[in-house]
């Protein structure tokens, strides 16, 4: 399979780590957001909507929107389980993660932040957004998860799949976590294994070389 993704993508990670707890193989094709790759023809002519991640699957289909491109690696590589047998606790770490995918990250996306500065924002009150919407989901997160273990037990699962991309993204803009033990308590759990460090954006190879 080949991954098109960029290393500090949000969803990119959330695929990453997916893919990662599955231990499946995939080529790595780093997409420059910054340089405006995902704007080129080439790439636009893959994926017309010219966002990341994409996944391009042995067949040759290729796959975008990192919750479906999950939901297809759950459906046809089903060990490791992301989702619980039990209906009502798979509909938990559902809403968890779509929490996070709908609610909070989309309202930090690049193309939002470059929008509201657009219109005339400055730092100052773009900062003030993104700590309000990040905030406010993790608030909500926090008493949704369990009191032990990860997201919803002792091994991770889809849950946690999307909040690591999160908690990465809040340390970015420097948004503190002391509010919130059980998910510092997940994100101590994630940093000792070996899926999550292995997707971890700072081991990419696209990443730039620390001090760079």
């Amino acid at each position: 399979m080949d991954l098109f993704n960029y290393f500090r993508s949000t969803s990119s990670y959330r695929l990453r780590i997916a893919l990662e707890l599955k231990q499946l193989e995939y080529q790595y094709i780093p997409v420059n957001l910054l340089k405006g790759e995902q704007r080129q023809a080439d790439f636009l002519a893959l994926n017309p909507q010219g966002r990341v991640p994409a996944l391009k699957i042995d067949s040759g289909e290729l796959l975008v929107q990192s919750p479906a491109i999950i939901e297809y690696l759950e459906e046809v590589y089903p060990q490791p389980a992301l989702l619980p047998e039990e209906p009502v606790a798979r509909a938990q770490a559902r809403g968890v993660a779509a929490l996070i995918g709908c609610d909070i990250h989309p309202l930090h996306n690049v193309s939002v932040l470059n929008q509201l500065r657009g219109l005339g924002h400055g730092d100052e009150q773009v900062n003030a957004w993104i700590a309000h919407w990040v905030s406010q989901g993790l608030a909500a997160v926090e008493k949704l998860i369990g009191d032990s273990g990860y997201c919803f037990g002792d091994e991770p699962g889809l849950a946690d799949v999307y909040l690591i991309p999160q908690l990465y993204a809040a340390q970015r803009f420097n948004i503190s976590l002391a509010d919130y033990p059980r998910i510092r308590r997940v994100a101590a759990l994630a940093e000792e294994h070996p899926a999550f460090i292995k997707a971890h954006p700072s081991n990419q190879p696209d990443a730039p070389a620390p001090g760079a």
